[in-house]
């Protein structure tokens, strides 16, 4: 199972992810500040969940280090579709569980299409219709 790893603040770039209040967030901008005459550089780092698109918000000195979550790529197949969620079973392991169906991919996702899904944090996200 995925867990997560430390990074150093001041190597993460926009678009990277990383763990703020136990939620995987992607870094939508990050703000560096120059190092004061007792301090050290401070990041500013502003991110949204994955989960819940929620705005999260975080400042910290550039040495610190600071969770990043490791994300399992697998892909599964499409065996149902009720509403905006798919019952999908996992290529390699056979189990089959729900994924809710992201708005850009209503439409797309249909029985018997494979889909590429991410688990992050014992959750699953789906991501793309192969």
């Amino acid at each position: 199972m995925a867990g997560t790893k430390l990074v150093h603040v001041s190597s993460l770039k926009k678009g990277s992810n990383i763990v703020l209040e136990g939620e995987p967030c992607i870094i939508k901008n990050t703000q560096t500040s120059r190092p004061g005459k007792h301090g050290h550089a401070k990041t500013r780092i502003e991110a949204v969940g994955m989960f819940d698109n929620r705005k999260r918000q975080i400042v910290m000195p550039g040495h610190d280090n600071i969770e990043v979550p490791i994300i399992e790529k697998n892909n599964a197949q499409v065996l149902s579709v009720q509403g905006d969620f798919a019952n999908v079973m996992d290529n390699e392991s056979y189990e089959t569980f729900d994924l809710k169906i992201p708005k850009e991919l209503q439409g797309k996702v249909a029985s018997g299409v494979n889909i590429l899904y991410w688990e992050i944090l014992d959750k699953r996200i789906m991501k793309q219709v192969r």
